[in-house]
């Protein structure tokens, strides 16, 4: 009878094979050692936790980037997706991308997880953010 109960209360969250893919092989894991931006963003609520690696050209092109997360495997995943999105991106493409833009690239996302998606981007911004303080320019 118990496990009838927990049977029913089990529900199966289902990821596109983009996510599952970036999930299991992740791209640019890691800390990228030649970063120039770098910013981490936690969510209090599920735990989860992006650092953002970015090494940002003289002309302003995101030309590397990585991350290490602790987080579930939404989290894991858009961390992969977003660093492969944004590499080659300018300064002001990047500054534009949204989480419905991640959300798009990973096939979808469960609505229980689209918050990892903004959790990315949060720490993408915040990365970007910090190379134009460092560099003594725009603070948007």
């Amino acid at each position: 009878m118990r496990r009838q109960f927990f049977k029913k209360l089990s529900f199966k969250i289902m990821y596109s094979k983009k996510v599952l893919d970036h999930f299991r092989n992740p791209r640019n894991q890691g800390k990228l050692k030649n970063a120039n931006a770098v910013a981490q963003k936690g969510n209090p609520v599920c735990g989860d936790v992006m650092k953002v690696y970015l090494k940002i050209n003289d002309e302003g092109v995101i030309e590397d980037a990585g991350f290490e997360t602790l987080g579930c495997a939404a989290a894991i995943a858009v961390s992969s997706l977003l660093t492969e999105y944004i590499k080659g991106m300018t300064l002001e493409e990047a500054k534009k991308v949204t989480k419905d833009d991640i959300v798009k690239e990973a096939d979808g996302l469960p609505p229980a997880k689209v918050h990892c998606s903004m959790l990315g981007v949060d720490a993408a911004l915040a990365a970007l953010q910090n190379y134009e303080e460092k560099k003594g320019g725009s603070k948007s």
